[in-house]
């Protein structure tokens, strides 16, 4: 699922393979923009925002794309086959010489002025990935909302740019949390040592598409909680939970995570009872 550190390795991909080079092709597939054709001018930078791709080309023009939940960029040499899905779920065809990026099931794919980039990320809170990166911001706006559910703080990208709701249950497991835990519940220091590892986190895991958040190596421990439903935690046991009534599925362990899941009662004084890390 793209996040914040996937989009950062495919800006660089892209950047890498087409930067500095005149397009010999375009091809943009959507009704919009389908007429409009880049060839023959130098694609600039690829530079990532967020979850947002803006593909800067010369004369002040911006491609902006955003992945969503399975889109893709793939880059192919020439003559090599293409293997990102059928034809009809390609978006974007940009080519150079010596290498073709091809855009697939792109959501979201639109032609701007560079000057009008704003108006698509000026929206977006400090980027976890970004040369912007403003810590105390970042904590400043997770923390605006003191009613808000945890999870909501964390996937509103005006609060952090860059987390997505794998990371999302990830970092409410590493602070001992539901997701649904409104954010003024939380206990002193916690909004901040969660900015601080989300940043780590992302950090850690921008060079690499296989995501991990479990320290080591081990192959079959790369996430604590996303995906694994009714799988043991690694912590204390207790069978992963997983709850799909909203947009996007949240993963938890009642064992290790402190505060009602949806629809529970709520916490005893004290907490759970059973097994503790």
């Amino acid at each position: 699922m793209p996040e914040g550190d996937t989009i950062w390795l495919t800006a660089r991909r892209l950047h890498t393979a087409l930067a500095g080079k005149p397009l010999t092709r375009s091809d943009l597939r959507v009704p919009r923009f389908a007429t409009a054709d880049l060839t023959g001018r130098t694609l600039l930078d690829v530079t990532p925002r967020g979850k947002h791709l803006l593909t800067r080309i010369e004369g002040g023009l911006t491609l902006h794309s955003h992945l969503r939940m399975d889109g893709a960029w793939q880059l192919y040499a020439p003559g090599e086959r293409w293997r990102g899905g059928p034809s009809h779920q390609i978006r974007a065809v940009l080519a150079t010489a010596d290498r073709t990026a091809v855009g697939y099931r792109l959501p979201v794919l639109e032609l701007i002025r560079t000057c009008d980039e704003p108006s698509v990320v000026g929206h977006l809170g400090p980027d976890l990935l970004g040369p912007d990166w403003d810590f105390e911001e970042a904590v400043r706006r997770v923390r605006s909302d003191p009613d808000r559910p945890l999870g909501e703080a964390l996937l509103d990208q005006r609060n952090l740019a860059g987390i997505g709701n794998v990371f999302k249950c990830e970092l409410a497991f590493l602070a001992r949390v539901t997701p649904w835990l409104p954010v003024g519940e939380l206990s002193p220091g916690v909004p901040e040592r969660l900015v601080a590892t989300a940043h780590r986190l992302l950090e850690a895991n921008k060079e690499r598409f296989d995501r991990r958040t479990v320290a080591g190596d081990r192959p079959d421990r790369k996430l604590y909680v996303y995906g694994r439903r009714n799988q043991p935690c690694y912590r204390c046991g207790t069978p992963i939970r997983w709850n799909d009534q909203h947009e996007r599925v949240s993963y938890w362990c009642p064992g290790c995570q402190s505060g009602p899941g949806p629809g529970e009662p709520p916490m005893p004084p004290g907490g759970l009872t059973g097994p503790r890390p």
